[in-house]
């Protein structure tokens, strides 16, 4: 049953990543202010949401395609972990002995 599953996620993520569009113009993107670490952090913070609104709107991306490199990776990284951490201290319970 869990090979069945892990194919039929593999098979869908397939079929919608085949309708995404690859003609996209980045070159405005790849011009101007050259996003850092800082930067980073605050697009991992805002991540999710980012994710939800580059659904609908072509023209948002939730990663900068003008950053630095490493530091700029480094940030979003550290920004996007933050999600995980913060929704497990909610979900934490005492066990009793």
């Amino acid at each position: 049953m869990r090979i069945q599953t892990t194919i039929l996620i593999v098979l869908f993520s397939l079929v919608i990543s085949s309708c995404a569009k690859t003609d996209t113009d980045v070159s405005a993107c790849l011009t101007g202010h050259i996003y850092g670490f800082w930067e980073g952090l605050w697009h991992g913070i805002i991540a999710p949401a980012g994710l939800l609104y580059s659904l609908f709107d072509e023209h948002v991306h939730m990663y900068a395609p003008n950053n630095n490199g490493g530091w700029y990776a480094l940030g979003f990284l550290f920004g996007s972990g933050g999600w995980g951490f913060m929704a497990n201290k909610g979900t934490s319970r005492k066990k009793h002995a």
